[in-house]
């Protein structure tokens, strides 16, 4: 039986309410005797169902829906255009202001409206708070990047200011969500923390939860003072295998799990315990609230209030071969994309069957234009790439580690379980060969050779890479019971990884990085502050936890199953010092 917590949360300590069901929620709002209630919405939120719910239990002399303010659909997607471009998966993170997006007569007309309407007045959606300058109350209805992209999948969503959702093509939803959406409304949210009233928790559409923000609030300043996880997720793919199966205890009935991503504030949820209640919240919340304290000051310094540092999961036991594929460089991705950093990043094999490999950089003597010929022959006419005789294949076995710089065309083989460490942009990721396959959409998976071999570093062949990427593992301290290893990553990359192996108890303090770690080897080891600063913090085999800067001391040790046998932790964190 799996160990694996797939609800890990963050207790609240103090007592707050938590309203459940619309009926609920609605009594609370009357009770504040508003004459003006906003509900700002994130986009994803299912605007057309709140609207119909609190129309229903409020009954309000006038409902305004924010997009009635807006500009009209064509003249968004024309503004959106720049950013959102042609290509299936790549835009260009959009500079644009929810303002933007608005009408500046249509808001005048709505608020002459509102200034002549006697009685409760409600205005729902997102940019609702552009609608009308001053409100009684404000409610902020948030939703998780996960559960908008299944509502994506299922076409029940559309983006920004549009009518959109029914497009065949739910990537491009995506797309447009990651690129210009989330930015804007992402900036808007910021600006509206220390205003919000309460938080209206709709993920769960037949069972809506609100709480006073207050909680929320309290939250974020309990997550920034002791270790946490967020809520992983799981999801199929082309290539996906079956380890995830047994060691998380996920459905068997499942075909497979290709992904976890159990370490990415962008993408993931925290939970919020309130006691009788869990409430679910962007992570991104978090590194928006307490970007200092939770990434220490020169990492705040350096991304902003961002979090670069990302840990997922890639399955492929009893799989495929991931795509073979390269990572823009920093330059060009700033040029093209317009992100300030790259998609470094490494494979930290968890586990692996016997013959398994991770393609790592290019064969010797392969010449650039051969290269890219026979990847263009094989997208192009479906022929079979002879990956054998430009790409070089190293064996991967059980706590290997490969790193993998931006410009290295690499790619995951079949057979075995990758702790990816890495930068946090993980979207840019130009596939160059996808060995026939469509994605679980039925749609072939987006090739992209031409940006591809604009970033491919000519000069990582064979030889440079068995010295440079492969298992770089040195010893730089011991003590009883424990060693500390540094395993990488590249010259090139900003994050540091460690791994310490320990029977005994092992010591670490955050200096003034955030630490991100996941228990490698072992059933279970519990974190604990030396000065008793949080309380003890259990993690099971393959979990990750994030330790905010903030903290300081901490120490690993064996606990439960595990005490008086040996683990190991893989921990990273961005290095500060030259």
């Amino acid at each position: 039986m799996s160990n694996f917590n797939l609800q890990p949360s963050i207790k609240v300590k103090h007592q707050y309410s938590c309203q459940k069901g619309w009926a609920e929620i609605a009594a609370q709002l009357a009770a504040a005797s508003a004459r003006v209630l906003v509900v700002e919405c994130y986009q994803g939120v299912h605007v057309e169902n709140v609207i119909a719910e609190i129309e229903d239990h409020l009954k309000p002399a006038l409902l305004i829906n924010s997009q009635e303010a807006m500009l009209e659909p064509a003249q968004i997607q024309q503004m959106v255009q720049p950013d959102v471009t042609d290509d299936r998966v790549f835009g260009y993170l959009t500079r644009l202001k929810i303002s933007a997006f608005f009408d500046s007569q249509k808001i005048a007309a709505l608020r002459d409206q509102i200034q002549q309407t006697d009685g409760l007045v409600v205005i729902i959606g997102c940019g609702a708070t552009l609608v009308m300058e001053k409100w009684d109350l404000l409610v902020y209805a948030d939703m998780a990047r996960w559960e908008i992209q299944q509502r994506m999948r299922r076409h029940e969503v559309d983006n920004l200011g549009l009518k959109n959702r029914h497009i065949s093509d739910w990537m491009l939803l995506y797309k447009q969500g990651f690129f210009v959406d989330w930015r804007v409304l992402d900036r808007l949210k910021k600006q509206l923390f220390d205003k919000i009233d309460y938080l209206l928790d709709t993920n769960n559409p037949d069972q809506p939860k609100m709480v006073s923000y207050q909680a929320v609030l309290e939250g974020y300043n309990q997550a920034i003072s002791q270790p946490f996880s967020v809520v992983p997720f799981f999801d199929p793919g082309p290539w996906g295998g079956q380890w995830m199966k047994e060691v998380c205890g996920l459905d068997r009935a499942e075909k497979n799990y290709a992904w976890c991503f159990n370490g990415v504030p962008e993408e993931n949820s925290l939970l919020l315990d309130l006691g009788t209640d869990k409430i679910e919240i962007p992570s991104i919340n978090l590194v928006f609230r307490h970007p200092e304290a939770l990434l220490g000051a020169p990492v705040y310094g350096r991304f902003g209030d961002e979090f670069p540092i990302r840990f997922d999961f890639l399955d492929t036991m009893g799989g495929g071969n991931l795509s073979l594929q390269v990572h823009p460089l920093t330059q060009y991705i700033q040029q093209e994309f317009g992100m300030h950093y790259t998609q470094d990043e490494s494979y930290y094999i968890m586990d692996a069957k016997p013959g398994a490999q991770v393609y790592l950089g290019l064969k010797e003597g392969v010449a650039p234009e051969a290269f890219i010929a026979a990847l263009q022959k094989a997208q192009s006419d479906g022929s079979t790439f002879d990956d054998e005789q430009f790409v070089q294949t190293f064996p991967a076995n059980k706590h290997d580690h490969f790193l993998i710089p931006a410009g290295t065309v690499h790619c995951q083989g079949k057979d075995s379980m990758v702790l990816e460490i890495s930068a946090t942009p993980y979207i840019f990721t130009f596939k160059l060969y996808d060995w026939g396959r469509v994605g679980m959409d039925g749609r072939p998976r987006p090739i992209n050779i031409a940006h591809g071999q604009e970033v491919i570093q000519w000069n990582r062949t064979s030889d440079w890479t068995r010295k440079n990427l492969v298992n770089q593992v040195q010893q730089i301290a011991e003590g009883d019971g424990w060693i500390e290893e540094k395993t990488g990553l590249h010259a090139a990359e900003f994050i540091e990884t460690r791994r310490h192996w320990f029977s005994k108890i092992t010591h670490h303090h955050t200096g003034d990085s955030v630490h991100v770690l996941a228990l490698v080897e072992g059933e279970q080891a519990i974190i604990e502050s030396p000065q008793g600063q949080f309380d003890p913090f259990v993690l099971n085999f393959a979990e990750v936890v994030i330790l905010p800067a903030a903290l300081g001391a901490y120490s690993i040790r064996p606990y439960g199953p595990a005490e008086g046998k040996t683990c190991c932790t893989m921990k990273a964190f961005v290095r500060t010092q030259a």
